[in-house]
């Protein structure tokens, strides 16, 4: 599996690397910001719980054959230590009718000796109207 160079920034620019990955439909990128540990956790909205990187890797892959998905992260909350960082934030997409919709995702990194990595991606469909208030943090 080819690995990506240390990404020595933060937990916030392995999660922008993590984003721009998906919108630009590069499974190589995305799975390169994943820990080396097999018991990584990836949930999609409605979707099983994935663990590992065969699974994570094929769920992505399908998911993205098509083409990137167009997901702007916002309203970045932040909890984190030394050697962990728990990111929530709000996902602006579009529904299949085209209208603006939003899912909630949960990031959890820890540091590695190749940098901050994701352990966890976890998603869900947010309820009622996408949320209108202006946002703390853009991560773009």
């Amino acid at each position: 599996m080819k690995r990506q160079k240390q990404l020595n920034g933060s937990a916030v620019e392995v999660e922008t690397a993590f984003y721009d990955a998906l919108n630009r439909a590069d499974v190589d990128a995305l799975m390169a910001l994943w820990a080396d540990d097999e018991e990584i956790v990836c949930i999609h909205p409605g979707g099983p719980r994935l663990i590992g990187h065969a699974a994570i890797r094929a769920s992505w892959s399908a998911l993205l054959e098509h083409g990137g998905l167009h997901i702007l992260p916002s309203q970045l909350h932040e909890t984190h230590n030394l050697m962990s960082s728990v990111h929530t934030v709000i996902e602006g997409t579009s529904a299949a009718s085209g209208e603006a919709a939003h899912l909630l995702a949960t990031n959890v990194y820890v540091k590695t000796p190749r940098g901050w990595r994701i352990v966890l991606h976890h998603v869900s469909v947010g309820p009622g109207p996408v949320p209108t208030e202006s946002p703390a943090q853009i991560l773009h």
